[in-house]
């Protein structure tokens, strides 16, 4: 019970993926007599940056979540546990697919979008090499080589502009590309694909 010379506060923090392994109740009690000071600056950190929504806010807010979660993991008989790591990173690969799928015409790079899955880049390759098989930016080409199919056979576009059109970086890349994924060269596919 909150006494009014020392009235209790509670903190609410919604975090997705985050679950209590303390049993049935779903919830779990700490009693924490030393450290909270610390625990309350970091939580009242987040919620600062949460509401100032300034660029790389979200790094933050989970760097901060981080240190709240090892510290409530040192109390005694507490079980925190993040989302296993696997989920996460395929909840962010498949984010960054589907961004790949929006945005193949742009002027993409590995560097881009790990920073749109708040991923180290190399981490962001593994990972979505073993979620989907292949590299980012074989991904990526694909579904350009793909879209390029399309303007091969049905528009009379050069194969510079369509090379630039799919955000290809040069027309060498383009036919390269193309070559690996159909085993024939752009004009050569135009030649026997023409409407």
């Amino acid at each position: 019970a909150s006494q009014l010379d020392s009235p209790l506060e509670y903190a609410v923090l919604g975090v997705e993926g985050l679950e209590t392994m303390a049993g049935a109740e779903g919830y779990a009690l700490l009693h924490l007599h030393s450290g909270w000071e610390e625990l309350m600056g970091c939580l009242c950190l987040m919620l600062q940056e949460a509401e100032a929504a300034l660029p790389g806010y979200e790094r933050v807010c989970r760097s901060l979540l981080d240190v709240v979660l090892v510290r409530l993991n040192r109390q005694r008989d507490a079980a925190l546990s993040g989302e296993p790591s696997g989920a996460r990173s395929s909840r962010e690969c498949d984010l960054v697919r589907r961004y790949i799928d929006n945005h193949f015409k742009e002027n993409l790079n590995l560097d881009q979008l790990a920073r749109l899955a708040h991923l180290n880049k190399y981490y962001l390759a593994h990972a979505f090499r073993r979620e989907f098989g292949v590299s980012p930016i074989s991904y990526l080409n694909s579904r350009r080589i793909e879209e390029s199919r399309f303007l091969l056979r049905e528009t009379d576009h050069t194969l510079s502009l369509i090379a630039q059109i799919l955000g290809f970086s040069s027309l060498s890349y383009f036919s390269q590309c193309f070559r690996r994924v159909e085993g024939v060269s752009p004009l050569e596919y135009r030649r026997r694909n023409r409407s």
